[in-house]
């Protein structure tokens, strides 16, 4: 009965793989980091492209009017 109780109290003290769960947990919060700070920066430059578009069309500039490019040929 002894060795039984010593057998379950020294599963309690391994510390074996508890190396292994902290790693998980430290990666699986960087990612969620990564993943926060990448959604937050996409759409601050998708407003700052918003903002050029918006610009450029308020001044009557668009892709289709800058075709008049002259070419050499070559």
């Amino acid at each position: 009965m002894l060795a039984l109780r010593k057998k379950i109290f020294g599963i309690f003290r391994d510390e074996e793989g508890a190396t292994a769960v902290e790693y998980g947990v430290l990666i699986a919060l960087i990612i969620a980091a990564v993943v926060i700070i990448i959604a937050t920066l996409g759409q601050q430059i998708k407003g700052g492209f918003d903002k050029v578009s918006n610009e450029l069309t308020n001044q009557g500039i668009t892709a289709s009017s800058s075709s008049s490019s002259s070419s050499t040929g070559g």
